[in-house]
């Protein structure tokens, strides 16, 4: 499922990009729990949170349904 994950994040990575971030996968466990962090600007941006919820673990959780949560590590 890391796979996965990564092949979405890159579809994700360009709009974070434009705004002068990144994310980077850190770890996907068994659970559907996917761990990941915010880098650049997206780190210290205080819309972070809702780029987290409803950009990423949003379009991780439509194009891979197990995928259960995304949290910032």
């Amino acid at each position: 499922m890391k796979e996965k994950v990564e092949e979405v994040l890159g579809k994700v990575r360009p709009f974070l990009q434009r705004d002068g971030g990144d994310v980077e996968l850190v770890d996907v466990d068994a659970d559907g729990l996917v761990k990941v962090r915010l880098k650049g600007a997206c780190g210290g941006c205080p819309g972070a949170k809702i780029t987290l919820k409803q950009g990423i673990e949003r379009v991780l959780k439509q194009e891979i349904p197990e995928v259960k949560e995304v949290v910032a590590v």
